[in-house]
């Protein structure tokens, strides 16, 4: 059978035990305590801490596509720095605990449309990367169907001919050698639209998607469209296709991108003729630059508003446009080698209605110096009218004398340095604040600067200012300008340029690194809150990292009038620049 255990006493037992039990208990304590603090340890970082930031993680736009908060407010044209948006609190945290889904909920964010296209350029074997253009396929109305009705583009000038040869007009015949025997034509001096738009469709890094476009050109002909109507017409007819390009571009999906503010156009003429500040119909113009949309755009025009943010200056079209490298190489060697028998000359008329104007003393002192040559134009039968004429005195001057026209800018500026002629400028407006994606900003390199002042009271000589410029540094200010002609002038659109930068590649390039730097200012969520737009001309002066704008040598010379003031100012310049087409009437 079987045989029972002994069952032990309990105080036997108890006995038997009492060492080892002693140590386990001991242990158990340990382990107990050890545990609490662990978890006391456990609640207070992970718990407690658990919508701190993760350090290790770091914002960049190389990562990919970045969500941001919505940047609400920038400058249409110019951004400039504001505090920026605290990256921490944009970064996503750990998933909370037990947290309260209020507190821990991800601030509302957006991913913005352009990443794709800033990344284009991180492809290095795309050599269009960050480079490409959107071209809106704009209703004919908008630009061929003008050029059909092309007799009634200018009320003094038969355009038909202006517009033949992709925009350059009819050839120019070398017949006294002062031109080359190709790439010379009789450019009307407000053929850009149609001239830059042909130019775009050589361009080598077109796209039909917008979602890799680095900006977007609208081919309208403002400057074709506005001429029609300048005289005789309402303001309604004025304002017609401004308003129906606007309401047209507005309802494409690409303006959704950024609202415009990445689409450009281009006008052949001033800035005042879309500039018109009230709806009286006796003022001038129409209100294109004025319409909010347009406030969104840059619009490139021979001469721009030192006082506005959204357009800008790009040159007067030449009568030399080169179809390959060397033509542009064998010219300006030609120019090098030219020996120059006339100190300075000035071509033009004076302009005694306005009580401002320094062209008479200008005249006065070039007819009285022995080293001036002078090409007095006016109504009627005229040298300044024969580009051989003007090209060649050009091109046998040292010295161009470039004052004001009815506005700042004169197209004499452009023909003078491409004869390798070095302009002299009598008020900043007239090239140093508006070309400066075409002009070194340093503008000693190239030209000469005598205030109007010092011509207007008559305290200084032209002939013995100039004098006073070294032989090393006339030839160095020379070779400067002639070095500058691929940029000023435009090439044949039906060909292309090779390795050389025309106007035209000049501002396609500047448009794009303008707005790769404002996309890149909003993901950065820089602001314009001390963007002042009044001081336009003075940001575009600004040095590389610079973005606050202060005092100005030049500020006297761009004193802004009064609002009704200034709008009689621009519009009087303007209509006089349009009655003075008239010595250019074929």
């Amino acid at each position: 059978m079987r045989r029972r255990p002994v069952v032990l006493a309990p105080l036997e037992h108890m006995e038997r035990g009492a060492g080892k039990n002693q140590n386990s208990r001991l242990c158990f304590l340990a382990l107990l305590s050890a545990f609490f603090w662990i978890l006391l340890l456990y609640f207070h970082f992970v718990v407690l801490g658990g919508h701190s930031v993760d350090e290790s993680i770091r914002l960049s736009p190389e990562d990919g596509p970045v969500n941001l908060p919505v940047v609400r407010k920038f400058a249409p044209s110019r951004v400039v720095d504001a505090p920026k948006i605290d990256v921490k609190s944009i970064r996503e945290p750990p998933k909370p605990v037990d947290r309260e889904p209020k507190s821990t909920a991800k601030p509302e964010i957006q991913t913005f449309p352009f990443v794709k296209a800033l990344k284009t350029v991180e492809n290095k074997s795309d050599p269009c990367g960050g480079r490409y253009i959107f071209v809106h396929d704009l209703p004919s109305r908008f630009n061929e169907d003008m050029l059909k009705e092309c007799k009634s583009l200018s009320l003094w000038t038969n355009m038909c001919k202006f517009t033949t040869n992709a925009g350059l007009g009819p050839p120019l015949e070398n017949v006294e050698g002062v031109f080359s025997d190709t790439g010379w034509y009789a450019t009307n001096q407000f053929a850009v639209d149609v001239i830059f738009s042909n130019r775009m469709k050589q361009y080598d890094c077109l796209t039909k998607d917008s979602s890799i476009a680095a900006a977007f050109f609208v081919p309208f002909y403002a400057g074709f469209d506005i001429a029609r109507y300048l005289w005789g017409y309402n303001i309604s007819t004025r304002d017609r296709a401004s308003l129906d390009l606007v309401n047209w571009l507005e309802k494409r999906p690409e303006w959704g991108i950024m609202g415009g503010r990445d689409h450009f156009l281009v006008a052949g003429r001033i800035t005042w003729d879309f500039r018109r500040l009230s709806e009286e119909e006796k003022d001038w113009g129409n209100k294109l630059l004025f319409l909010p949309a347009a406030k969104n755009m840059s619009m490139l025009v021979v001469e721009s508003s030192p006082w506005n943010a959204n357009d800008f200056g790009i040159p007067y079209p030449t009568y030399f446009h080169p179809a390959k490298d060397s033509d542009v190489f064998i010219w300006q060697d030609r120019m090098r080698k030219l020996e120059r028998k006339w100190v300075f000359s000035f071509a033009g008329a004076p302009r005694p209605d306005n009580p401002k104007s320094i062209r008479g003393q200008i005249i006065d002192q070039c007819k009285s110096s022995k080293v001036c040559k002078l090409l007095e134009c006016d109504f009627g039968e005229s040298k300044c009218h024969s580009p051989s004429s003007i090209m060649q005195m050009f091109q046998s001057s040292l010295f161009c004398l470039q004052p004001q026209g009815d506005s700042y800018t004169r197209r004499s500026a452009f023909d003078a340095m491409l004869a390798g002629c070095i302009p002299v400028f009598f008020h900043p407006g007239s090239a140093y604040t508006q070309y400066t994606w075409h002009l070194p900003k340093n503008f000693t390199r190239y030209s000469v600067f005598i205030p109007e002042d010092d011509i207007r009271k008559r305290n200084i000589s032209i002939e013995e200012r100039l004098a006073q410029i070294s032989p090393e540094q006339l030839k160095l200010m020379q070779e400067e300008v002639i070095s500058m002609i691929p940029r000023l002038v435009y090439a044949d659109p039906r060909s292309k340029l090779e390795t050389l930068k025309d106007a035209f590649d000049v501002s396609v390039q500047a448009i794009i690194n303008k707005v790769t730097k404002l996309r890149k200012d909003i993901i950065e969520g820089h602001t314009d809150d001390n963007f002042i737009e009044e001081n336009s001309w003075k940001y575009a002066l600004l040095e590389d990292g610079q973005r606050e704008v202060g005092p100005h040598e030049w500020d006297p010379f761009f004193s802004k009038p009064k609002d009704g003031d200034s709008g009689d100012t621009s519009a009087k310049a303007a209509k006089n620049s349009w009655k003075n087409e008239q010595r250019d009437k074929s």
